[in-house]
């Protein structure tokens, strides 16, 4: 009896997962964060999710709640390259993808790569460039490599695309199909901060007396990190119950007349791949249910429409996939 127990160690401990550095390296990366950003501990936690799950991301909010500022912040964070590109309605493909100047002294043309070579991208006000620049753009994020003249140019890993827009403002916007917004793993939205935040950020400005905020933010991980642990999240164990626990939230979404358009199978993939990223950053090897709850309003929100009829009454995505999540039996 005593010999099958010790078996039943031995065969638990080699199928375990070892999590520690993974956790303890995003750990550190959360508390670099805090130096600078107050609150916002959802937002944080979905940024990491994101870059486990190597997934993009879509922030929303107003202007001045450091949308952009966290994403340099995160990016600063890990050694690796990083990009910014401002979207304006006069933004070509090539501007972002890059184009071929010709070298006067090779009688050659040569490729000049554009900001989209980068292992981490923020995209700000995503919605003000045309269609022709986002349709490139986004062809990248899902296919990892952009085509040029005829030639491919794979991006190096990891490859992350974080995008930011503003959803009050709509003159000079051009607004994202369904289609794309598809290609974010999540779509963030981003609320004011609470009046105890609000007086600690004023607390902090008035300290550092205009000095640089972010210099004391320090490189913590590297890129090549960052892609072993995004090897490691793909094996974490995830139940059967589970994986049907996550096809039924999705199916849900076709099925009830309050939506007009339902989740895709992709939609399904993402809450899978997030889940994951949740419990590692948790420290398990092991999804539970709670993190395909945390999972399914971020990854869904931006791929359901709303029923006109809902919609007027004011009904938001968000509620109804809670009220879905709510109703439907939590495996065990």
């Amino acid at each position: 009896m005593e010999q099958e127990k010790d078996l039943d160690k031995d065969i638990r401990f080699e199928s375990r997962i070892d999590l520690s550095e993974l956790q303890q390296k995003m750990d550190a990366v959360r508390q670099e964060l805090k130096k600078v950003i107050v609150g916002q501990d959802k937002l944080i936690n979905h940024l990491l999710v994101a870059l486990l799950a190597n997934g993009h991301v879509l922030l929303e909010g107003v202007p001045g709640i450091a949308k952009t500022l966290v994403v340099k912040l995160l990016a600063k964070t890990i050694d690796t390259t990083f990009s910014r590109v401002q979207f304006t309605p006069d933004l070509m493909p090539s501007d972002i993808l890059g184009t071929s100047v010709f070298n006067l002294k090779t009688s050659n043309f040569e490729f000049r790569k554009g900001p989209i070579f980068a292992n981490l991208i923020l995209v700000d006000e995503v919605n003000r460039a045309p269609a022709k620049t986002q349709a490139a753009m986004f062809e990248v994020m899902e296919e990892r490599q952009a085509t040029i003249d005829g030639k491919t140019y794979p991006m190096e890993k990891p490859f992350i695309v974080f995008a930011t827009q503003n959803p009050i403002e709509q003159e000079g916007t051009y607004r994202l199909p369904e289609a794309q917004l598809d290609r974010f793993l999540f779509k963030v939205v981003i609320d004011y901060p609470g009046l105890a935040e609000e007086f600690e950020i004023i607390r902090r400005e008035h300290e550092t007396k205009g000095f640089n905020k972010t210099a004391d933010v320090n490189k913590v991980v590297s890129g090549e990190k960052i892609e072993q642990y995004q090897l490691l999240v793909r094996e974490i164990t995830v139940e059967s119950n589970l994986m049907a626990y996550i096809a039924n939230i999705v199916q849900h979404t076709r099925e009830t007349p309050f939506l007009y358009l339902g989740a895709s199978p992709r939609a399904s993939i993402a809450i899978l791949n997030a889940a994951k990223g949740f419990a590692a950053l948790n420290g398990r090897d092991f999804v539970t249910p709670e993190d395909i709850k945390e999972s399914a309003i971020p990854v869904l929100r931006h791929r359901v429409i709303v029923s006109p009829e809902k919609e007027m009454e004011g009904l938001k995505a968000e509620q109804i996939i809670a009220e879905i999540i709510a109703n439907i039996e939590i495996p065990r």
